[in-house]
């Protein structure tokens, strides 16, 4: 008889989890809370509009064509990406702004334009970005963060003195490039990654690889292809949905989880998988005694952003606006301050826009367009309808400002979403959007366990344990754990990492 497994959510780590496990053999359910799959990547259309309602950047296609391809599938079986060229736009101020090429050689002129020598330093900063990447997706990020002993590898030893994981990313950076415009531009892929600059391992300018050699993609139809495409993969291999079912508790036998109850039903399980927040269920769902962290322990984490969401629908073109544009027009170092030293709401805040109907015109009515508009804010920030209507009206005059045209008359549609939903629909540990920050002191073996310490078969994937936040990482976090499972209690599968 199989083996059944439990996998609680069906966000990316939840429906990558499911479909390693379900290849090994084990009967897998999938608990979602909610009425659809996709966690943070869910959708939802209104007056005509479809939204992403979380992840809207397609970096690092790599890990998908990898996900796919264990599976016996191409990327192109399920959707079409596109890449964007320009990549993304950045405002710095009113009429100046630059659009970055996905042509490399561009790119390198506009680097030297800005700075002589900055050209050739651009190659060699990539250069080295790449080595970082590579080790990091195909070595570190696999790693399931048990032992330092996963680490005594030849090549991962000798990696880590290469990675510069004791110098910070600012001081990396301004090496090579002192121009404000290009340090800004190489900076921003940290800025949602839980910390200043100053405090950011160099390791992240792998990140910059990721960025600007890789490329920005957009899937046709938008990013919750992904969950369709990852949701069929799952179903091909006998995974079945159970739909708007909130969990609340286990049951015990031995130390082990024998059951997950839900609002409405109760499915026992071998092995269960958590991948919904994992703060919720260590301390809100677990018994006490079986709880992996204390409160002071959580209390001490240092958490990525949470964000002021906005879903707008225009009923006229914004013209001149790309797919996606990034409003550096205050003070970087302020609003990132406001983030990670002082947490407070930013006085004058960086934010940005998707315009996705710019790239896929039916997210929006033939003469409307679609806008998504997300402000960073620190973690555990209560917001209220003023702070948001604060927030909404200011960066709307800047859009104005920067686009030479009104449009607040011209808005059919708007839906908010902040620290109060990231609680209320996914349980947000602080209301944060993007997780654990990537500090030095939260990386590998220091972040939160994927196993639990006192039950045996419970195991948590997923955005706050490794590797860490964003969508790449999280379908990697399901292999890993699936991987580990397979490898602690189903010894007669291969691993199949």
């Amino acid at each position: 008889m199989k083996q059944k497994a439990i996998v609680i959510g069906a966000g990316f780590s939840g429906l990558s989890s499911a479909a390693y496990l379900a290849k090994a053999g084990y009967q897998v359910t999938i608990l979602e809370k909610h009425n659809s799959p996709g966690g943070r990547a869910r959708k939802f259309s209104e007056a005509g509009f479809t939204f992403d309602m979380g992840p809207s950047w397609y970096w690092m296609p790599d890990v998908f064509d990898s996900f796919f391809n264990d599976f016996g599938k191409n990327v192109s079986d399920f959707y079409e990406l596109e890449r964007l060229d320009p990549s993304y736009r950045i405002y710095f101020g009113e009429e100046d702004y630059v659009d970055l090429s996905a042509s490399m050689p561009k790119l390198v002129d506009w680097f030297e334009s800005q700075e002589v020598g900055a050209g050739e330093k651009l190659k060699n900063f990539l250069k080295d970005a790449q080595y970082k990447y590579e080790i990091g997706i195909q070595e570190l990020v696999k790693k399931p963060g048990q032992s330092l002993l996963e680490f005594a590898d030849i090549r991962v030893v000798k990696g880590l003195f290469q990675l510069n994981l004791f110098s910070s990313i600012k001081s990396f950076i301004r090496k090579s490039f002192s121009n404000p415009k290009l340090i800004e531009i190489l900076e921003f892929p940290i800025l949602f990654l839980g910390a200043m600059p100053k405090n950011t391992p160099a390791l992240y300018s792998l990140m910059n690889y990721a960025d600007m050699s890789l490329g920005t993609w957009f899937p046709k139809g938008g990013m919750h292809e992904i969950v369709t495409a990852m949701v069929s993969v799952c179903s091909e291999l006998g995974v079945e949905f159970a739909f708007n079912q909130d969990v609340q508790s286990f049951e015990y036998e031995s130390n082990e989880v024998k059951s997950v109850v839900t609002d409405s039903d109760t499915f026992y399980a071998d092995v269960v998988v958590a991948s919904a927040d994992y703060h919720h269920i260590d301390k809100k769902v677990l018994d006490p005694k079986y709880s992996n962290y204390s409160d002071k322990y959580w209390d001490k984490r240092k958490m990525a952003p949470s964000s002021l969401l906005y879903y707008v629908g225009l009923d006229k073109k914004l013209e001149g606006a790309l797919h996606h544009n990034l409003f550096f027009d205050a003070d970087f170092e302020m609003h990132a301050k406001s983030l990670y030293e002082t947490e407070s709401w930013p006085e004058d805040p960086l934010f940005y826009l998707s315009v996705t109907s710019k790239t896929d015109p039916t997210t929006a009515p033939e003469q409307g367009e679609n806008l998504f508009i997300l402000i960073p804010s620190a973690p555990g920030l209560k917001d209220s309808q003023e702070i948001k209507d604060h927030y909404f009206n200011l960066v709307i005059k800047r859009i104005e400002k920067h686009f030479k045209t009104s449009i607040a008359e011209s808005i059919v549609y708007r839906k908010d979403f902040a620290y109060s939903e990231f609680i209320s629909e996914y349980n947000s540990f602080k209301g944060n959007a993007y997780g654990l920050a990537n500090t030095l002191d939260q990386t590998a073996i220091l972040k939160p366990s994927i196993k639990n310490k006192k039950l045996h078969n419970l195991y948590f994937t997923g955005q706050l344990t490794t590797p860490g936040p964003g969508v790449p990482p999280s379908l990697i976090s399901g292999q890993v754990v699936a991987n580990q499972i397979i490898k602690e209690h189903r010894s007669i599968y291969e691993s199949i990492v």
